[in-house]
């Protein structure tokens, strides 16, 4: 098929270079000259396994190009998605500006029928919106599909390349038999193809990621109770795992949930409660308790050094949100850079994947108050403690001999319960971590 992909962000370059790789005949189009002229030379613009290698492949075959030219794009393709970002605005709500910009230039540009295809996470009653839009433009016929996508960063191809279910939301039967004609050859093993009502469909996105981030918030929330009354969260999270009605998947607790998706759909779907009456208070708590959990593992740094962090050092490993993507959006990370460096420390940072991300969000304040390290151990020289805020497996099996000899204070903070408790003690290390009995040797803090 003939397909053309509007945005080269996570989800559009994703989307776009998977639908090449099984044989379609893909543009992907985007407005910034630099990135696509970036993408022509070879380099991708983000970091996800596999990504780089398939875009070549694609290229070399003549299945993939990238343009800015979205007429060209629009009039040789019977399928256009619509993969821009939809950031939050200040109440919370979606920003359909970049959507609705292009559903524009979908309809001055059309040429024939058209399955124009909302992949960007959008709000009930937008594929009503880019319908609306288009016709101001054209008089072709054409179709509006709701196509949500479930994407994880780090994984990304293998989801889309396999994945658990395909949501299509239509009125128009030519349309949903030309995506269920797109999609099969991904659902061979029997996964099902979904095809609903629009707004179904768009509801569908919101409503996944609503309840992946409720559970986090909810083991988080226990986490922070058993470190109140002395239990330990991974005896309890294994316990309410075994039970096939919760089952064993994101109940880890950690320092709060981030990235591109959780945090803006979240707000994005009390903000569609609240347009239409609602209150949606078990998510407005989701919401209120990640905020709070952001700052549960500095409260611990704070109370180890008796409150005394001004002129301290700390290493931090991990900057990313998660481990495999060097995507830094709403990472707890920056709460805890932010924390360190108000109450006057400084901190060196290290990630296998996000320093150049880094880079830019920290320009202000980089090589003065944040020094970025493109090794590990580096990072702990001068430091005064170490803090683990992403689980990347590098971090899971470190020197610990050598970082108990390089910190000034053989103390490290475990936003993500990498370690083992009373491994660390046998070590003579001090060791704090979420909702797990801390292993505190009194060690003489310098």
């Amino acid at each position: 098929m003939k397909v053309s992909v509007v945005g080269t962000g996570y989800v559009g370059l994703v989307a776009g270079t998977c639908f090449a790789d099984s044989g379609n005949e893909v543009i992907c189009v985007d407005i910034d000259q630099k990135k696509i002229e970036m993408l022509n030379n070879g380099r991708v613009p983000i970091y996800e396994p596999g990504l780089e290698e398939m875009i070549k492949r694609n290229v070399a075959q003549d299945r993939l190009q990238f343009t800015t030219d979205i007429k060209k794009a629009v009039q040789a393709s019977k399928i256009i998605f619509i993969a821009v970002g939809t950031p939050p605005d200040e109440d919370g709500s979606a920003d359909l500006k970049y959507v609705l910009s292009v559903a524009r230039d979908i309809g001055k540009n059309m040429n024939g029928f058209k399955v124009i295809v909302d992949k960007s996470t959008v709000p009930v009653g937008t594929a009503d919106r880019v319908r609306e839009e288009i016709r101001k433009y054209t008089e072709h016929n054409f179709a509006v599909v709701s196509n949500p996508e479930f994407l994880k960063e780090g994984a990304a191809i293998d989801d889309f390349m396999k994945p658990d279910r395909v949501v299509i939301g239509t009125d128009n039967e030519e349309a949903a038999e030309i995506m269920r004609n797109l999609y099969a050859p991904y659902v061979r093993t029997g996964k099902p193809i979904m095809v609903m009502d629009i707004r179904s469909a768009e509801l569908t996105k919101y409503a996944a990621n609503a309840m992946l981030a409720t559970k986090i918030s909810f083991i988080n929330e226990i986490a922070n109770l058993c470190d109140a009354v002395g239990a330990n969260v991974e005896m309890v999270r294994k316990g309410i795992g075994s039970d096939r009605r919760i089952g064993p998947y994101f109940i880890f607790p950690g320092p709060g949930y981030g990235g591109s998706c959780f945090p803006k759909d979240v707000q994005a779907i009390i903000r569609t409660g609240k347009d239409h009456g609602l209150n949606l208070k078990i998510l407005q708590a989701v919401e209120d308790v990640n905020n709070h959990q952001k700052t549960i593992l500095f409260e611990k740094i704070k109370k180890y050094f008796r409150n005394k962090i001004e002129g301290k050092t700390f290493a931090m490993w991990g900057l990313s949100f998660k481990p495999n993507t060097d995507d830094m959006r709403q990472s707890p990370a920056i709460s805890m850079i932010h924390s360190l460096i108000k109450a006057g420390a400084r901190v060196h940072a290290h990630d296998p994947e996000a320093l150049k991300e880094a880079e830019w969000r920290f320009a202000d304040i980089l090589n003065k108050d944040l020094k970025l390290f493109k090794k590990r151990y580096d990072a702990l020289e001068g430091a005064d403690g170490l803090i683990v805020m992403t689980e990347w497996n590098a971090f899971r099996e470190p020197d610990f001999y050598l970082i108990k000899e390089t910190l000034n204070n053989p103390v490290i903070f475990d936003g993500r319960n990498l370690y083992n408790p009373e491994r660390m003690r046998r070590l003579g290390i001090d060791y704090f971590s979420i909702g797990r009995p801390q292993i505190e040797l009194k060690s003489q803090t310098k």
